[in-house]
């Protein structure tokens, strides 16, 4: 391995004899902080002492994660060197050859997982981002493990204090045995000053406790609370480069809520307009042909605020869409749209969405009034906090729902780097407004 290109730490160094020793050894903290790094060298030693007998296995929430988190790493030779060469895997196999031992790929995305365990042994498990696994499955996994000697190695981002990981494993470290080790992004001596500083930055409230300074820590209050409407309202929308996407939260007793998301030069995102009916208000549901005819209407007749001149009507990249909105999805195919079901994990929207408004990154126009009155009052659920679990109240979200489906759902599209030159493009759209593209001044 090539651990000289990637200086460990005294902690990972530490935690990683330590585990040697222990059934059960958890690393716990903030994001980047070290810890995989620390499991991955650990795990590579006892996969070449585990015993010959029972199987070893890589769990974590889905193999898709398994395969980003764990086998990409190992199979990287700045990190690994020559025993890169020894990690062989094909994309979307169940299982992976590991210095010459087969390891075994478990998703556990719900309670279901549990049932791939039932009637295996095991001498050997990873498990990936444990807080995102069932925690009849992690029971599960303990019980599989009954090979003399056999050992688990667990790596997890903190979650809220009342999570069943820490109550009843971390807590009870001493007591049961287990190697517990916490980590800080401090703790990483690989990372560049300037990147832990951005990271610093970019996490706010909830998030920089958890995935900064590694704490378990309850979510509580509001959860916007970076909120200033002074700072994140504006009367103008700029010139936009990329129209990225419309949100959509299908209701029918419910609101139905849309929101057209741009981006301008400076990778600056807009909230730009909005559409929402409320068919309590109007004592009517529209069916899915009349929201799909509504949706049409009010992208078509787009333009943008107080300017006179401009291109009428927008076609916007992608139209997420909740994800259980299967009806009205087919309807949008129907009528010439091309509908992408949402990404609906709930905190890592509100994660994405807390970081760009931290960053003034993040703006709404005016006129999308409910989605303004929306964020003040928008709080985390402190029942569910005092079960361990990170949900908000579902009560007036609507427009909070559509903005996050929009926004983290293309993640990938708007947060790439050098993604805009401002100096090389103006805004330019046909005469039906359904094209937006960059052109040289």
């Amino acid at each position: 391995m090539n651990l000289d290109a990637l200086p460990l730490s005294r902690k990972q160094v530490l935690s990683i004899a330590g585990s040697s020793h222990a059934r059960v050894t958890i690393w716990s903290g903030a994001v980047r902080s070290g810890k995989t790094i620390a499991s991955l060298v650990a795990f590579l030693i006892q996969v070449a002492q585990a015993p010959p007998s029972g199987l070893v296995l890589i769990c974590g929430r889905t193999l898709q994660t398994i395969e980003r988190n764990i086998l990409e790493p190992l199979q990287d030779p700045a990190l690994f060197g020559p025993v890169a060469d020894l990690v062989h895997h094909t994309r979307g196999a169940p299982t992976a050859s590991i210095l010459g031992r087969t390891v075994h790929l478990i998703g556990a995305s719900d309670a279901r997982a549990e049932g791939r365990l039932r009637g295996l042994t095991a001498c050997l498990a990873l498990l990936d981002e444990g807080t995102l696994v069932p925690e009849a499955f992690f029971n599960q996994l303990l019980a599989r493990l009954s090979v003399p000697g056999a050992k688990c190695l667990i790596t997890t981002n903190p979650d809220g204090p009342g999570h069943w990981l820490r109550k009843n494993f971390i807590l009870r470290a001493a007591e049961l045995g287990i190697a517990n080790f916490h980590f800080t992004l401090d703790d990483n001596p690989a990372l560049d000053p300037e990147y832990v500083a951005a990271i610093k930055a970019e996490y706010v409230g909830l998030f920089y406790r958890r995935f900064v300074l590694g704490e378990w820590c309850m979510a509580e209050g509001a959860i916007y609370d970076m909120w200033d409407a002074d700072k994140h309202v504006i009367d103008i929308v700029p010139p936009i480069w990329k129209w990225i996407a419309v949100g959509i939260d299908y209701g029918t007793t419910n609101p139905f809520h849309g929101l057209l998301v741009g981006m301008d030069a400076s990778q600056t995102l807009y909230v730009a307009s909005e559409y929402r009916y409320d068919s309590k208000l109007h004592r009517r549901s529209l069916t899915d042909a009349e929201y799909s005819a509504e949706f049409g209407k009010w992208l078509g007749g787009y333009r943008s605020p107080g300017d006179a001149v401009g291109p009428v009507g927008v076609r916007p990249e992608a139209v997420v869409v909740d994800p259980s909105a299967a009806s009205f999805m087919q309807q949008l195919w129907r009528d010439g749209w091309a509908p992408t079901p949402a990404s609906n994990a709930v905190a890592d929207g509100i994660r994405t969405l807390s970081t760009l408004l931290a960053a003034g990154k993040l703006k709404v126009h005016r006129s999308c009034k409910a989605l303004v009155d929306e964020f003040p009052s928008y709080s985390w659920d402190a029942t569910k906090a005092q079960q361990g679990l990170d949900a908000p109240i579902k009560v007036d979200d609507h427009g909070l729902d559509a903005l996050r489906y929009a926004v983290h759902t293309t993640e990938g599209t708007w947060r790439r780097p050098n993604a805009v030159d401002p100096l090389q493009w103006r805004p330019r759209g046909t005469d039906s407004g359904i094209d937006f593209n960059t052109v040289a001044m």
